[in-house]
């Protein structure tokens, strides 16, 4: 199936235990938590579950830096992530600025007043970096392509 047929994006905002994910209609353009994977032996088979039942175009991988743009362990940890993900899915990979998207998915949920559990955080930082890449990226030509 050609990759302008697919109609959403998923972004991953990529922890050491967890993985967040969120999705987007290409179309509406609307960010929403999706679920929360564990890292484990197991990861990439839930995501190739996800990614064709969802009818995924391309990929948004939240990409960490300090807090002066430096390169941090943090950022290489996220490049060896995103060589595997290239491995197993022949998708556009994306990378989007994830600066402070945990600590606002955080805020914003104890602001709610609801229990809420850390894939939860994981989710919501993933919906604002989607967020933020479609911002960057009104014209999405070439996006999943």
């Amino acid at each position: 199936m050609p990759a302008a047929s697919h109609n959403f994006i998923l972004s991953l905002d990529v922890g050491g235990k967890r993985v967040g994910v969120a999705i987007a209609s290409l179309i509406a353009r609307l960010p929403r938590p999706l679920t929360t994977l564990e890292q484990s032996e197991t990861f990439f088979d839930d995501l190739a579950n996800i990614v064709e039942s969802e009818d995924i175009g391309a990929i948004v991988v939240g990409f960490p830096r300090g807090l002066s743009g430096q390169h941090t362990q943090q950022t290489s940890t996220i490049e060896d992530f995103t060589k595997q993900l290239r491995q197993h899915f022949d998708l556009p990979i994306h990378f989007q600025d994830e600066a402070l998207t945990s600590q606002k998915a955080e805020e914003e949920l104890e602001a709610r007043g609801a229990a809420y559990k850390k894939g939860d955080i994981d989710a919501l930082a993933a919906t604002y970096i989607l967020d933020d890449f479609l911002t960057d990226h009104q014209n999405l030509e070439g996006v999943t392509t």
